[in-house]
């Protein structure tokens, strides 16, 4: 299954304020680069944090919530999990899905990124500086990237393509 990881940064890096920060930031363009490569992967994978920042699931897809907490409610199109990322890759191939796209936080991304399971990295950098705030990754690591595209969305911002080198 390819995995890849879909994330829109401030040029200082950081991909929101805070934890509850509400993803409302992005430009519009961005909004609608990520919702066509997420539906046309028909599922995204996140943490619970990032997923309550939403008004509602992601429609049109299955939106795959790594959670610590129990008894999560049942809602449609969201399927709950916990444990090893491969596990729940293999999960989501068995049911059919040949691609994931990763959609944060910084904690997901950065244990999907630690096993090695990202093979592509697609980051919009918008026109903003937060200063502090939560990075694109939680973690330590020495990862090598290839360049494959850079694609200006609008006036101001560019989505760069990644490739992960294993």
């Amino acid at each position: 299954m390819k995995i890849i990881m879909v994330m829109a940064t401030t040029l200082d890096g950081r991909i929101a304020k805070s934890d509850n920060h509400f993803p409302d930031w992005t430009s519009r363009e961005d909004k609608k680069f990520f919702q066509k490569i997420s539906k046309e992967a028909g599922v995204v994978i996140m943490g619970d944090k990032t997923f309550v920042t939403f008004p509602s699931p992601l429609k049109d897809r299955l939106n795959v919530v790594f959670t610590m907490g129990e008894n999560q409610p049942e809602i449609e199109g969201v399927k709950w999990v916990k444990g090893e990322p491969e596990e729940v890759i293999k999960e989501l191939e068995n049911m059919g899905y040949e691609a994931a796209i990763l959609g944060g936080g910084a904690f997901i991304n950065g244990m999907f990124l630690e096993h090695k399971l990202v093979d592509e990295i697609m980051v919009t950098i918008e026109p903003k500086i937060f200063g502090d705030g939560l990075s694109l990754f939680k973690g330590d690591f020495d990862v090598n990237l290839k360049l494959k595209e850079v694609e200006k969305i609008n006036d101001d911002s560019v989505v760069l393509k990644y490739e992960v080198t294993k």
